[in-house]
Formats: structure tokens, sequence, C-alpha cells
């Protein structure tokens, strides 16, 4: 991964990001937002998590949008695109991009991060591997964590976190 400062245009959809995770938070869910925008920077689709309303652990946003992506776009289109989100992706999550053949991702917060968050607040582990999206899609260029969005989705999660206990 490369830690790099956002330009202008991932800090914007990194702030959507966020405004999403906020949005995932306020109905209960786990605060995590995506975005999936196009090689001209056009936004295509966007999500939230859904795990909790849904009670489907699996209803990432990073996956609703490699799905939508894998329906409404062809590939060329799909490897020019970028998804931008407040967490890195899961291997879930990681998966389904690569097998879609979605390009760049930038990311706020890493998974290494999260999880370090967690044990500090004493939250269980995750049930799957911390892994980077690289160890999953090899090659994928991939932006993160980038300043100062992890911090602020650090306290996101927090407050999240103080919701649990």
């Amino acid at each position: 991964m490369t830690h790099v400062d956002a330009n202008p245009a991932d800090a914007a959809h990194l702030e959507r990001c966020v405004e999403l995770a906020e949005a995932a938070l306020a109905a209960g869910d786990g605060p995590f937002g995506s975005v999936l925008v196009d090689r001209n920077g056009t936004v295509l689709a966007e999500d939230h998590n859904h795990e909790t309303t849904t009670a489907d652990p699996t209803a990432h946003p990073e996956l609703a949008l490699a799905q939508w992506a894998a329906r409404n776009l062809p590939a060329a289109d799909r490897a020019g695109a970028t998804v931008y989100t407040s967490g890195e992706h899961c291997p879930m999550c990681a998966a389904a991009h690569g097998w879609v053949g979605l390009g760049r991702i930038v990311f706020a917060a890493s998974s290494a991060q999260l999880a370090g968050w967690r044990a500090e607040w004493g939250l269980p582990a995750a049930p799957v591997s911390v892994l980077p999206i690289t160890a999953v899609v090899p090659g994928l260029e991939v932006v993160g964590p980038v300043p100062p969005f992890d911090q602020r989705m650090r306290a996101i999660h927090e407050r999240a976190a103080g919701r649990r206990a």
C-alpha cells in the first residue's frame, strides 16, 4: 500500500465516505461508507454498511459497489474506476473487487488501524483475518490510510464502540 496525501478529488470523495459512515452509524449499522467513481471523477454509485439493519453480516458497501459495477459497467469502465471507502476492504470485499476487475482503491483508515482501535476499546476481534487488500488482490493500486480522514474515522468508530458497550 502507498501512503500519500489525498489530492483534492480524493479528499472530496473520502469526505463523502465519512458522511456515509456517519449515516450508517445513525441508522444503527457499523460506520462504513463507500463511493464508486469513474475515470473522469463522476460518482457512479455509493452505499453504506447495512449489516445490522438487514441482519446480513455481508452487507458491506464495498461488496455492494462491486456487485453494482458487475451488473452495470463494461470491464474497461470497471478497470478505470476508483472505489473510495472509509475503511480498508475486508478480505471478502477485496476479493469481490478483484473478481469484478475494479481499479484503484483509496481508503481513509486501514484494517490494521481498526483492529488496533477495537483491541484498545476491549472489543472482540473481527471474525476474519486482517489482511491488506494487496494480499488478496496483488498488483492493485491501493492508497491509504489517508490523514486526517483516518483519525476522523477513529472518532466515529469510537462512538460506535461506546454504543455497543
